[in-house]
């Protein structure tokens, strides 16, 4: 990736405090965010993990604004998303947030140039021709512009969907499972494209996955369970995320061999 110098980002790009997520009511309620403190360091790969049902993409559709928390706090940048009006919020996540997503959404009607653009044209702001050169070069499209969704490969869909969340020059990138319908060389390929958006642009990214070859990629995992950060890795490998992973498995076995036994006793 061949772009311009990235800007000096610093400080916390993304946080969230005591971030609660209820569904449900009574005997139905379903707590997936229980009392969440976490921060994202601006300039950064960021990971987010856990068990199936552990509220990581909670937590993002929370931090990404597209989900509102039960109680709570969540700051992108210098903004409390809570003090936003519905108008306001649209704004902040058109211009200030970028998005990835593992189904790609992108209009199957559109080019893939005009989906890169989309997000300037409902702005009604033009690109920078410079800037959307750049980018589209770095996703590798520069011939594939004319061509609709549907004429592309999984990988090259997704690149169209990583230079869309580029070409508004975003504070912070999120994406939910980005390679989860990918074969294991596209996805390597948007992998390398997000690290290098950091590395060259400055960029933050939060990802969510389940993948540890996937969070190896970033600088800093974050691993959830039962709706709460309980571990932390910093330079990860695929091993150590494994590791960590099957460590987080086994604790949650025993608890629910604790809870089980305590419920024999009681005769429940």
């Amino acid at each position: 990736m061949s772009l311009a110098p990235p800007p000096v980002r610093t400080g916390v790009a993304v946080a969230a405090r005591g971030l609660r997520k209820e569904y449900g009511h009574g005997t139905a309620r379903v707590v997936a965010l229980d009392g969440v403190d976490v921060g994202f360091a601006a300039g950064a790969f960021h990971a987010v993990m856990g068990p199936s049902g552990s509220g990581k993409s909670t937590l993002l559709h929370c931090l990404a604004g597209l989900d509102s928390p039960t109680a709570g706090t969540v700051r992108i940048g210098d903004t409390d998303t809570a003090r936003l009006d519905d108008r306001r919020l649209t704004l902040l996540r058109r211009d200030r947030i970028g998005f990835v997503f593992q189904k790609f959404n992108l209009l199957p009607a559109l080019t893939a140039e005009e989906n890169i653009v989309l997000p300037l044209a409902i702005a009604n702001r033009r690109p920078e021709a410079t800037w959307l050169r750049q980018v589209v070069a770095a996703v590798g499209l520069a011939d594939r512009l004319g061509h609709r969704p549907g004429e592309l490969s999984g990988g090259q869909q997704q690149r169209v969907a990583l230079a869309r969340a580029l070409v508004t020059r975003p504070e912070v990138i999120f994406a939910d499972e980005p390679t989860g319908n990918l074969d294991s060389r596209s996805g390597a390929e948007v992998l390398r494209l997000l690290r290098e958006a950091v590395d060259t642009l400055g960029q933050t990214v939060v990802m969510v996955t389940h993948d540890p070859v996937a969070a190896a990629y970033a600088d800093r995992v974050v691993f959830l369970a039962d709706g709460r950060p309980v571990r932390e890795l910093t330079a990860p490998t695929a091993e150590r995320v494994l590791d960590t992973l099957a460590g987080l498995d086994r604790t949650a076995e025993q608890d629910g061999s604790r809870v089980a036994a305590t419920d024999a006793r009681r005769g429940r």
